[in-house]
């Protein structure tokens, strides 16, 4: 999944990447809420978990603002605030679920990944299919001829992205800003590493080939044998 935390306390927020990152899941992060209002509106995530208290605007009103663009995004509200009036405001508010602080990260992993699975299947696409591979986003499970396939995060969000644009080129440009997150050229073979530990996992112990490199442009996936 791809999960914005909108979250000022910036402890806090690492705690919660690096926590979701070792379930798998990848994260954005933003410090207020102008700027979480803003990438909650021009990007797509799974889901949104937002802190009430924030900086520039409360998180009630970005979600708000999304309900009344008709942006259906669902929202974890974490909050220090834990009555049930505050609790029944943030729910009227918009908002799918809303967790006090302190929590639980199994508490909130569990709370986001039902969010996840909530989501329309016209809104959200969560399995892939290339020939006989099959990458399932919510469980975060990969696999060809019905074997299972073991991929590390950043190698399950790179095949997630060429599998979103199977039959495509995807060019070396469009992974660094999408799968790293980099908006700038590192000037290193890091996308070559990783497509060479991701070929040997889906390619390797069978005869037909799904990762194939376009010279000059970028990679693409797709079944030659269909």
């Amino acid at each position: 999944m791809k999960i914005l935390i909108i979250e000022d306390d910036q402890e806090a927020a690492k705690y919660l990447i690096k926590a979701l990152s070792e379930a798998g899941h990848v994260s954005d992060h933003a410090a207020d809420g102008d700027t979480g209002a803003n990438m909650a509106l021009t990007q797509d995530y799974d889901v949104l978990i937002v802190d009430r208290m924030l900086p520039k605007r409360d998180g009630l009103s970005i979600i708000e603002e999304l309900r009344s663009r008709d942006n259906q995004t669902p929202a974890l509200i974490l909050s220090a605030l834990g009555q049930v009036d505050d609790r029944v405001e943030g729910l009227r508010a918009g908002g799918d679920d809303y967790l006090p602080k302190p929590y639980a990260f199994t508490e909130l992993l569990a709370r986001v990944e039902v969010l996840a699975r909530r989501r329309k299947p016209e809104d959200v696409e969560t399995i892939y299919t290339v020939g006989e591979l099959e990458l399932d986003r919510l469980s975060h499970t990969v696999k060809r001829g019905g074997q299972n396939i073991l991929l590390q995060p950043r190698e399950f969000r790179l095949l997630e992205y060429l599998m979103k644009h199977a039959g495509h080129v995807v060019t070396r440009t469009m992974l660094l800003e999408n799968v790293w997150d980099y908006h700038f050229d590192p000037q290193t073979n890091v996308i070559d590493v990783h497509m060479s530990r991701l070929r040997g996992k889906v390619d390797k112990e069978f005869s037909n080939p799904l990762l194939h490199t376009v010279r000059g442009s970028g990679y693409v996936i797709r079944d030659d044998n269909r």
